[in-house]
């Protein structure tokens, strides 16, 4: 069966009716994935390939020590700073926490749920879930929100597996312990789907208004690079928003943005928010809460 939309809502948005009159929902995301990903020491047979950030290879059967300290470097230097600019411009973010990273670094963990922000689970392990098979990963669902209310003191309501595989949204739905999951791309405001026989809210992600493109300096290459796309992605948004408000979804990465030379892109972008009217910064909890009042299923 076919289940792709296609459609979607075909030109015509709801109003989404943001608190205050917004214009525009701005979601800010900080991955937190070091110590769940690839690692020899775990088992993997491998050191992780993606976003190390330095070209490393994987090469099979061999520890690589620089990718290791590459993903330790955001638990250890990355995610502090990050904290402490939260806290400058008064925002909440979602930390999309992988259990295994959370585990591995939990002083960070509890600062940032200390400080109000959300603790969203980013699965167990940071792995590629298409190849996964279905009862390894409902035993990592299991392991990562028993991990993470461990670790953290609070569970989980919202999801970001990152790459989820045919079998991950209808095992989150049969938990019945989430508002919502984060693992689409498909549009700029949340929408329902059916999982498991019931609606499910998805509140759409976004690899492009992402971090993600400093890897290898393959898309960024400074912190200027990163605040011209951010604002000029929000600024559209915000002009559309006029008429139809819209959703933005930032994601960014400890260990990326995270570095004292990129981080200010990320300042220059939150100081250019702050100059506007009409903004909601909210967490995934807050517009799924939102959305499920205004548009419910």
């Amino acid at each position: 069966m076919d289940d792709r939309d296609y459609v979607g809502y075909a030109g015509a948005p709801p109003d989404a009716q943001w608190p205050g009159g917004a214009r525009i929902a701005l979601n800010i995301n900080l991955n937190f994935e070091g110590g769940g990903e690839r690692s020899i020491l775990d088992g993997d047979g491998v050191s992780e390939g993606a976003l190390n950030d330095i070209g490393q290879p994987s090469l099979e059967g061999l520890r690589s020590p620089l990718v290791e300290s590459v993903f330790a470097y955001g638990s250890r230097v990355g995610g502090w700073r990050l904290l402490e600019l939260f806290r400058r411009f008064e925002v909440k973010v979602c930390l999309l926490a992988v259990a295994r990273a959370a585990e591995r670094a939990p002083a960070l963990t509890r600062a940032f749920v200390a400080d109000g922000h959300e603790l969203v689970s980013h699965h167990y392990r940071w792995l590629d879930y298409q190849t996964v098979p279905e009862d390894v990963e409902r035993e990592h669902i299991r392991l990562a929100f028993e991990t993470l209310e461990r670790v953290a003191g609070v569970a989980p309501v919202g999801w970001m597996t990152g790459r989820p595989g045919g079998n991950t949204r209808r095992l989150l739905a049969e938990t019945g312990r989430l508002l919502y999951d984060r693992d689409s791309l498909a549009d700029e405001l949340p929408f329902w789907v059916e999982a498991a026989g019931r609606p499910h809210l998805v509140v759409p992600y976004s690899f492009e208004t992402n971090d993600n493109r400093f890897d290898q300096n393959l898309g960024f290459s400074t912190g200027d690079d990163f605040a011209r796309y951010m604002i000029d992605c929000f600024e559209t948004l915000y002009a559309e928003g006029a008429d139809r408000p819209k959703m933005m979804s930032l994601a960014v990465h400890d260990r990326l943005i995270g570095r004292p030379g990129r981080i200010t892109g990320l300042v220059r972008f939150l100081d250019h928010v702050r100059s506007r009217d009409r903004v909601w910064v909210a967490t995934g909890r807050e517009i799924a809460e939102h959305w499920m009042r205004v548009h419910p299923a």
